[in-house]
């Protein structure tokens, strides 16, 4: 059992990660390639497959994989194996790829939401280890989140639990993707980094960001490390918001831990002060003062390794639907 290993994928809007890993959480090896850009699903099926195979012919000594997970950015409904919408990759909606996958590499496969996958690896070996109730905030282009109640991933009805980027925190805000508007994600992600300090560029004249064609977050990030006037400004506002939604988490799910990860969590140090204010302000009395919020351990690897303590979930369970509990899984 010691010399069991699992292949674990990451499928991203740039880059598919693949790695092998142990049940110690230990990563043996690694593939990664550019995610095929096409509107083909076997592209996709193909990339997943060839890199899956990559990790195989490099882990030799370890006992043969039996299962790989895959995290994909949408909704997937757990039992079926079936991704029902991935707004990146339309043509795998409605696309049954464990199925596909099992196929091809003639080994069981199951898939997870990305958010819940990172969530989950979190919990297993980053920050929130040791909590049974812990809620992961990702903050990248936009705001997702992954909730674990007592030691269970929270998917809903339909899967779409967890769509913590459309708390609305500004009734009548900025208009979101999702067709509503306020959304957390239209002001505390990356994107709403760039979007806000442009906005408010014409008030700070001072500023290096004034008049920058394509600002992005990190330059954003970088003057307010220089304690430019308009990055700080648009990191307080950052803080606030994001200091709401947690609040409504805190207040509906009363977590243990709240993890914050995604690139821009990079920005913690100048949003953090005023989230945690917030937070005080607004959260339920005690429940403020016992939630931990803090910031996410495992970066990119967040994912990988959710889905490798899922797959080893259903090693551990012969009749296991793919919607195992990650905390029935034996100790590591």
């Amino acid at each position: 059992m010691d010399n069991e290993i699992i292949l674990a994928a990451d499928l991203g809007g740039t880059n598919l990660r693949m790695a092998a890993i142990d049940r110690q959480g230990a990563i043996l090896y690694r593939a990664r390639r550019e995610t095929p850009r096409g509107e083909r699903v076997d592209e996709i099926v193909g990339a997943i497959v060839e890199s899956a195979n990559e990790c195989r012919e490099n882990c030799v000594g370890f006992d043969q994989v039996k299962v790989i997970c895959a995290a994909i950015p949408g909704t997937v409904n757990v039992n079926e194996g079936l991704i029902i919408t991935a707004p990146n990759f339309p043509a795998l909606n409605d696309f049954k790829m464990a199925d596909a996958l099992e196929n091809k590499l003639g080994i069981k496969a199951i898939l997870e939401n990305d958010a819940n996958a990172a969530a989950v690896g979190e919990n297993w070996r980053g920050a929130s280890k040791g909590f049974a109730d812990s809620i992961l905030v990702t903050l990248g282009t936009g705001v997702c989140g992954g909730i674990i109640i007592d030691g269970k991933v929270l998917r809903g009805t339909s899967g779409m639990a967890g769509e913590i980027g459309h708390i609305c925190v500004e009734s009548f805000g900025a208009p979101c993707r999702c067709g509503s508007r306020g959304c957390v994600e239209q002001y505390s992600s990356a994107s709403a980094i760039v979007r806000i300090a442009k906005e408010l560029e014409t008030q700070y004249p001072e500023s290096t960001l004034k008049n920058v064609a394509q600002l992005e977050a990190s330059e954003v990030f970088q003057a307010g490390i220089n304690g430019d006037k308009l990055a700080l400004e648009v990191f307080r506002q950052m803080g606030f918001y994001l200091g709401v939604s947690l609040s409504s988490l805190i207040n509906v799910l009363n977590p243990e831990v709240i993890v914050i990860g995604g690139g821009a969590s990079a920005g913690w140090e100048l949003f953090m002060p005023q989230m945690l204010e917030t937070v005080r302000q607004k959260a339920f009395g005690s429940l403020s003062k016992r939630a931990k919020i803090v910031r996410g351990e495992l970066g990119d690897d967040a994912g990988i390794l959710g889905a490798a303590r899922l797959a080893f979930d259903s090693l551990a369970k012969p009749d296991f639907l793919r919607s195992a509990a990650i905390n029935e899984f034996e100790s590591v």
